[in-house]
């Protein structure tokens, strides 16, 4: 009897059940080996101090595994668009705020492993643990299986590729497309804001791998941010 139901004959600790029903809901996938799953929720924060492995590799790996789906699909789904225009919309489709919006809405943070007495922001662990599970589940059961759970249950969830299409490309976007092409680490820093009275104004600079670009000031967080990224897009010269 049980070599005809081999998954209630398995013994799982409590945490490896907690995440094979969390890959099962979230994947609709069903782990042969939760130990790559457990891996790719350990943030490196806790894996320090306890002798683990954290997510980063698997997160190098789900990274290129979710490019190459993605990308798969575009050219699959638009072909009559060029090389830029494909790139433009899968940029915004892999984007860290995308993923962090996946991770966030997907609840990653509730079965993720992390030092919570440190100050983390949890968006940014949430995404890269999104990618690192991406990973886990290539290892797990290979490429196929990770397009079948994204086109499945990721995109058709969290990613609406009409609105991403209506969207006109814009100096933000343009800079997340450039720092992922050179594979440089971008942030937005709220310098200040102030109530003016009748309007508020924001000052926001561009980070770039830890040093300081374009400054960007606006009546809004977003309008300051359009304003730094065109600055720092021309101090790069890429305008």
């Amino acid at each position: 009897m049980l070599a005809l139901f081999p998954f209630f004959s398995k013994k799982y600790s409590e945490d490896e059940l907690l995440i094979v029903k969390f890959v099962e809901k979230s994947f609709g996938y069903r782990p042969k080996r939760p130990e790559l799953f457990q891996r790719a929720l350990t943030h490196k924060s806790i894996a320090h101090n306890n002798d683990e492995i954290s997510n980063e590799r698997l997160e190098f790996l789900g990274d290129a595994i979710l490019d190459a789906v993605i990308a798969e699909m575009l050219f699959t789904l638009y072909p009559g668009e060029d090389e830029g225009h494909l790139t433009k919309i899968k940029s915004k489709v892999v984007s860290r705020r995308t993923l962090s919006m996946i991770g966030e809405e997907m609840e990653i943070g509730k079965v993720l492993r992390y030092n919570r007495g440190r100050s983390i922001k949890m968006s940014t662990i949430e995404g890269n643990a999104f990618e690192a599970l991406v990973g886990a589940l290539y290892l797990d059961a290979g490429y196929l299986q990770v397009k079948k759970s994204l086109n499945d249950h990721i995109l058709r969830k969290y990613i609406d590729l009409n609105q991403i299409l209506e969207e006109e490309i814009d100096f933000k976007s343009k800079l997340f497309i450039w720092s992922q092409k050179n594979r440089l680490p971008l942030e937005f820093e709220v310098v200040s804001e102030e109530n003016m009275g009748s309007a508020w104004d924001y000052k926001v600079r561009v980070v770039i791998n830890e040093q300081e670009f374009g400054r960007g000031s606006g009546s809004s967080k977003k309008k300051a941010e359009q304003a730094a990224s065109k600055e720092t897009l021309q101090l790069l010269g890429e305008l």
